[in-house]
């Protein structure tokens, strides 16, 4: 298949919702965010409508537009900076051009009429139609298009143009006014319906824009280079085979590549393109140029006709945006051979995946008990699932016995403990969308139910075949555990205890833990559940009330000022996160109900311990309390000859989480073009029945010359608690050795569920970098069996404060 021989595999969406626009071509798109926001065009009449896809949820939308409404434009010039939008000129009825400039406020639907200021030298530019108008930094680029010379729009006397201007924009909102930049080389030749990109290389740095085809009287196929900083225009040499001359396609940049796509191309006879009024032909070529190496690459050529519905059908007049990077096509001008007065549009949505997903970021924990964890990481857009896999501490505890037999006491997690809830929401300020059933992390688990199918080479968001099986977490979680302190370890109070996570403080408590800052009061839920997070589906941000980023953790603590010790991160770089290069995967949960038993092996090297899947997941979030066993042949082979393909895990036996047990967690996106690579290693232990959880609602309130440090007893004492220790990290020549090192001396020892912090010991606090400029506190409880979990609070400072520390 034409397909498979371009090594791409084209998605044609099905299923979508809300009032989807006519078809069309002559229009435009941009992006904001996962929003494809689509205006004018033409088909039977010029549309004024502006609609929006969410390619997160498949829904059409209209949005409430307001203020100074622009009319129906087509083949007008449409460029995004960060919530704003201009629409430069374009068609408003035959032969009837405008020159006028609207700039639309996405984050409230507001449309604002802009008048810019004429140019120094020469006139502002005329009206017209199949212009290019492209940005960069807090400039547009305008360059040719067609005008009417005649003054009667029923007596259309086309002009060719290759005029070139700058406008300027005001930041946030509004613009300065036009230029005529001077520029040196030759102007590329008069032309309309091209295409034009900026680009700029990591490593010169200098950005460049790039002209391509379009119309004058034939279609062409030149490609144009300007510098911007130097204003030079060139005609840079290219390497492969340049696209047949062309007009009205698209032109993306995603990455290093410029993808091109479809367009009106001359009809080939024998060979030879024909003459300049020869006949012409809609198509469905697709390449790309490199835009590093000036290399042309052919991936659907124009002579690939495909039957089954595989690849988009040729078009032209069409829009193409990049969501990160993955390419969307929508709509266009249909035909072969057809006069233009018998045209059809195509009324069809595609996307292709041009690369596999980056890694997500570290997987985070929410919650843990002393048989599960309950985990998070931030989304990756244009994805349609997760990989999840763990790593157990060797050796793998028995499956009968002591609980956390074996595992090594001396493990450590990262300096910032690794049950960071701090959320960093992705989407649209202020955008308002129509109602939307939102899953939270705490409501179900989105672990693909058993004895289902997950195709993911279907639509953008898995396909599930089969009787959907939800399940959700324990609603009642007994507050057993959590870190043993010293007491559960053998070790004196003195020395490092083990590092366990704490169990939350209530399964249904509602937290956007943040971070606090230099506010007289403010209260923070450290270790409850994340149970009301801001949806992916969702663009209203709301802001963070609350100033600190907080987290149960485990750290090495000390028992007194004069005895320090060291926190140490785990180091990654020996860890080796392998790649599956199939484009589908097909998984199925067992319905074993039973656990399998896992005979006792001898230890392995760190290097040699195996990864096992706990699943594909749809979202961002996660309730483990399984994980999948390799078949037994598969047992021995280390992580560099780890399986390519994802396994049947119909065929694969369940292993339970064990008490007390070190897990390493890493998570990888999948997409149309793959499994992406894994994130880095977060590791968490599962909890010990009879500890305290950690203590919660840490406060600080701030003095002139000290702060008040308070929190709430643990959700789960695990019976009576017979002190408390807070901890502060302090400056030390470790840290100047070893910055992933956190050296903490504690504070205060007693009852109270507050203390004071005074001057003198805030002057010698570390100032942790590892995210924003925060001073670290940790805080944790000690029953008859020792100490709980660490709840640990970062104090953010601003830059100020913080640079004279």
């Amino acid at each position: 298949m034409a397909a498979a021989a371009a090594g791409l595999s084209w998605r044609r969406v099905s299923s979508f919702t809300g009032p989807v626009p006519r078809s069309r071509h002559g229009h435009r798109a941009v992006a904001i965010r996962e929003l494809v926001i689509i205006f004018g065009g033409g088909n039977e009449g010029i549309a004024d409508e502006l609609h929006v896809y969410n390619t997160v949820t498949n829904q059409w939308f209209l949005p409430a537009v307001r203020g100074d409404i622009p009319p129906g434009c087509a083949a007008h010039g449409f460029v995004c900076d960060g919530t704003r939008i201009l629409v430069f000129g374009g068609m408003v009825e035959y032969g009837r051009y405008s020159n006028d400039l609207y700039e639309l406020q996405a984050s409230r639907w507001l449309w604002k009429k802009v008048k810019p200021q004429a140019p120094s030298t020469g006139s502002p530019p005329c009206p017209r139609l199949g212009h290019s108008f492209s940005l960069y930094g807090n400039k547009c680029y305008l360059f040719g298009g067609l005008a009417n010379e005649s003054e009667d729009s029923n007596n259309n006397v086309p002009r060719y143009l290759n005029d070139f201007y700058e406008l300027e924009l005001q930041h946030g909102s509004g613009v300065v006014g036009w230029s005529i930049p001077v520029t040196k080389g030759i102007l590329p030749s008069p032309r309309e319906s091209h295409t034009a990109i900026i680009y700029c290389r990591k490593d010169l740095g200098s950005p460049k824009m790039y002209i391509f085809g379009g119309m004058c009287g034939c279609r062409l196929n030149d490609l144009w280079e300007l510098d911007i900083e130097t204003m030079t225009w060139s005609r840079p040499e290219t390497k492969g085979t340049v696209p047949l001359p062309r007009s009205l396609h698209t032109a993306n940049v995603i990455g290093n590549k410029m993808y091109v796509f479809g367009g009106w191309v001359p009809q080939s006879a024998g060979g030879e393109i024909s003459a300049h009024d020869g006949e012409w032909k809609c198509t469905g070529s697709f390449s790309y140029l490199n835009l590093d190496t000036t290399e042309w690459i052919g991936l659907i050529s124009d002579c690939q006709e495909d039957k089954s519905n595989l690849l988009p059908g040729p078009r032209a007049g069409h829009c193409a945006v990049a969501v990160g990077t993955r390419l969307y096509i929508w709509s266009g001008r249909d035909g072969y051979r057809k006069a233009w007065n018998n045209q059809v549009c195509c009324k069809d949505l595609w996307y292709l995946d041009t690369e596999k997903p980056p890694a997500p970021s570290q997987v985070q924990l929410i919650r843990a008990t002393t048989n599960s964890f309950q985990v998070k990481w931030d989304e990756v857009p244009t994805v349609e699932g997760y990989l999840l896999q763990l790593q157990a501490d060797s050796p793998m505890p028995p499956a009968a016995g002591i609980p956390g037999t074996g595992v090594p006491e001396t493990s450590v997690l990262s300096p910032q403990g690794g049950s960071s809830l701090h959320q960093s929401p992705q989407s649209l300020p202020s955008v308002p969308y129509p109602e939307m059933k939102v899953d939270h992390p705490s409501q179900t688990n989105n672990v693909i139910p058993n004895n289902v199918q997950v195709s993911l080479s279907s639509n953008s968001l898995l396909k599930v075949e089969g009787k959907e099986k939800v399940a959700a977490p324990e609603n009642k979680i007994t507050h057993e555990t959590t870190k043993n302190h010293a007491d559960a370890t053998g070790f004196k109070e003195s020395n490092a205890p083990s590092l366990l996570p704490a169990c939350t403080s209530s399964p249904q408590a509602s937290a956007n833990v943040g971070e606090l800052h230099d506010l007289d009061k403010q209260t923070v839920n450290p270790d409850a559940s994340v149970s009301s997070t801001v949806s992916s589906t969702q663009t209203m941000v709301t802001q963070q009330a609350v100033k600190t980023e907080s987290s149960s953790t485990n750290g090495a603590v000390v028992k007194d000022e004069t005895s320090l010790t060291t926190f140490n991160s785990k180091s990654e770089a020996a860890e080796t996160a392998y790649v599956m290069p199939s484009t589908r995967v097909s998984s199925g949960q067992t319905n074993d109900s039973h656990s399998s038993k896992t005979p006792q092996r001898p230890p392995v090297k760190a290097r040699d311990r195996q990864w096992y899947d706990v699943g594909i997941f749809k979202n961002n979030s996660a309730v483990v309390s399984q994980f999948y066993l390799l078949p037994e042949e598969t047992l021995n082979i280390s992580n560099k000859m780890e399986s390519a393909d994802v396994p049947d895990y119909r065929l694969l036996k369940k292993q339970d989480l064990f008490p007390g047990t070190v897990y390493r967690f890493r998570v990888a996106a999948i997409n149309g073009c793959g499994v992406g690579p894994f994130s880095k290693i977060s590791e968490f232990k599962t909890c010990i029945p009879g500890f305290p959880g950690a203590p919660s609602t840490v406060k600080i309130t701030k003095s002139v010359d000290c702060i008040h440090l308070s929190w709430e007893p643990p959700a789960s004492p695990s019976g009576n608690i017979l002190e408390y220790s807070a901890y502060l990290a302090i400056r030390s020549t470790q840290l100047q050795e070893n910055p992933s090192q956190l050296v903490f001396m504690r504070i205060y020892c007693g009852l109270k569920t507050s203390c004071i912090v005074t001057a003198a010991q805030l002057s010698n606090a570390h100032v942790d970098y590892s995210s924003r400029p925060a001073i670290v506190f940790r805080i944790s409880a000690k029953n008859e069996r020792g100490y709980g979990p660490a709840t640990q609070v970062r104090w953010l400072q601003d830059m100020k404060t913080s640079s004279s520390k």
